[in-house]
């Protein structure tokens, strides 16, 4: 009966992580070109996806590796860009039973990307490791196999359809964040604060010269710890199952 129980919820994560994996394909497949055309082989691009599940700090690192920055440089900014999920894994941590093996937390933690905590944030005190790892299969093959086919025919494709694609990922936040944020005002505020908050790093004077790794962190704080005292929630509501139906509800 266990064993029945892992399966569904594996193939739950499946399910549920399907349209993560089609994007991500896009998303890599546009990182497999890029990286071709700096002059790099496919398979250097195909392992650094296989290895990494991180689309702004790969980018960022290739850019630099073109650059001929040394490894401390190279190391420091991809450290900087995805600090991020550091946040989203101590999240997720409180979520999981605590007799949970630290082996099985660190296997958690390498697929933690910002599509992926949205959906297991939802689940709340039921979030379950076989879940996880099932929500966490298609989207990493879909990162791999996308930059592999990128990288293999990049040469096929026109200009034009190549920059189209690099907007993929961001219509795809846009499909996490709305409906969410339409049933929630919580949601929706802490979205707002984000949005004025990254705004005013971009175009403020001397503090847009800060990283983008920190802009994203200090954003994400700030705008948690504001709607966190506006809108606090106790922890028996967090784990009463009515509450975590409706925001399971507004990721529909």
């Amino acid at each position: 009966m266990k064993e029945r129980s892992s399966k569904r919820l594996y193939i739950d994560g499946l399910k549920d992580g399907l349209p993560i994996c089609l994007v991500y394909f896009i998303v890599s497949f546009t990182f497999g070109i890029t990286v071709v055309n700096y002059g790099m082989p496919w398979w250097y691009a195909t392992l650094i996806s296989a290895t990494n599940l991180t689309s702004a700090g790969q980018f960022a690192g290739v850019n630099l590796i073109v650059e001929s920055a040394n490894y401390a440089v190279i190391a420091l900014t991809v450290l900087f860009i995805n600090l991020r999920y550091f946040l989203m894994s101590v999240s997720i941590s409180q979520q999981l039973d605590m007799k949970l093996s630290v082996f099985k937390r660190f296997i958690m933690g390498i697929f933690v990307t910002d599509e992926i905590f949205a959906l297991a944030s939802v689940k709340g005190n039921k979030l379950r490791f076989v879940y996880f790892m099932g929500l966490s299969t298609l989207p990493y093959f879909g990162w791999a196999l996308g930059t592999l086919t990128g990288s293999l025919i990049n040469s096929v494709l026109p200009e034009s359809l190549q920059a189209a694609m690099g907007i993929a990922l961001y219509c795809m936040f846009i499909a996490l964040v709305i409906p969410p944020a339409k049933k929630s005002k919580p949601v929706a505020i802490t979205a707002g604060i984000a949005l004025i908050l990254s705004c005013l790093f971009y175009y403020t004077p001397y503090i847009n010269t800060i990283s983008m790794g920190f802009k994203i962190i200090i954003s994400t704080i700030l705008a948690a710890t504001i709607t966190a005292i506006l809108y606090p929630v106790h922890m028996s509501e967090y784990q009463n199952e009515e509450y975590v139906s409706e925001l399971e509800e507004g990721m529909k």
